[in-house]
């Protein structure tokens, strides 16, 4: 049996299945994988890490904030196969949730009700002053720092490098992952931590990989299959 047909057994036999994504899932979208090392622009000495740190975004506001909108608002981008699958398996009932490590919003746009935003969405923004909503469009048409209506600096809801995960968030997935009988492991290189430590907590039947490189949880994998995610889901039938 090759590695589709397999795929397509685990999905046909199981109804309490997780997908845990990550940045490959949306370069279908034309949203670049920063970690790729050819996705994003940065024309400074600094690392990608550094200008997304919560230090970098207090002391260095602007320069955040050219940065974030330069390289991190993809606000044309669509879901591509990829997403309307996993909402497509969540309304067939056989996803119990998604837990992504992307803040693009995609897995929300596709109208899957459970997902887990694991390091938040860019359509959320917050007042750090009074936390007054704004969404993504507001943000991006600021000519400079944004500001809400009372003045204060709007925040991207974004988990910033040296910022902690949301609680709730983090104790959910861990929930879900820890009972899921099939995990789909999609777009990930599983070395963004804490998130990819959560599948220490999986103790189910069937651990899949869906990722163009190797990672470090190839070995202890049931499924590991290398190869464009939206050309192996567009082959998987939803019963």
């Amino acid at each position: 049996m090759d590695k589709i047909a397999l795929l397509q057994n685990m999905i046909d036999k199981n109804n309490n299945i997780v997908f845990f994504t990550g940045a490959g899932f949306s370069t279908a979208s034309n949203i670049p994988d920063f970690r790729s090392g050819k996705g994003m622009v940065n024309d400074s000495n600094l690392s990608f890490e550094k200008i997304l740190s919560h230090r970098y975004f207090i002391n260095n506001t602007k320069e955040f904030y050219q940065f974030y909108k330069t390289n991190m608002l993809h606000l044309n981008a669509l879901p591509n196969i990829g997403h309307n699958f996993v909402a497509k398996l969540e309304n067939s009932g056989k996803l119990k949730a998604c837990i992504t490590q992307n803040i693009d919003g995609l897995h929300t746009l596709a109208n899957c009700v459970n997902t887990i935003e694991l390091h938040g969405s860019i359509h959320r923004n917050y007042c750090l002053k009074c936390n007054q909503f704004y969404g993504a469009q507001y943000v991006f048409q600021a000519s400079d720092i944004p500001l809400c209506s009372c003045g204060g600096i709007i925040k991207c809801d974004v988990v910033l490098y040296d910022e902690m995960l949301d609680e709730n968030n983090l104790n959910r997935a861990i929930d879900y992952i820890y009972n899921a009988d099939v995990i789909i492991v999609a777009g990930t290189s599983l070395k963004v931590y804490p998130a990819a430590g959560l599948l220490k907590y999986y103790r189910g039947k069937s651990l899949v990989i869906i990722n163009k490189m190797d990672t470090d949880y190839d070995e202890v994998a049931d499924l590991v299959i290398n190869d464009d995610i939206c050309n192996v889901l567009s082959k998987i039938k939803i019963n």
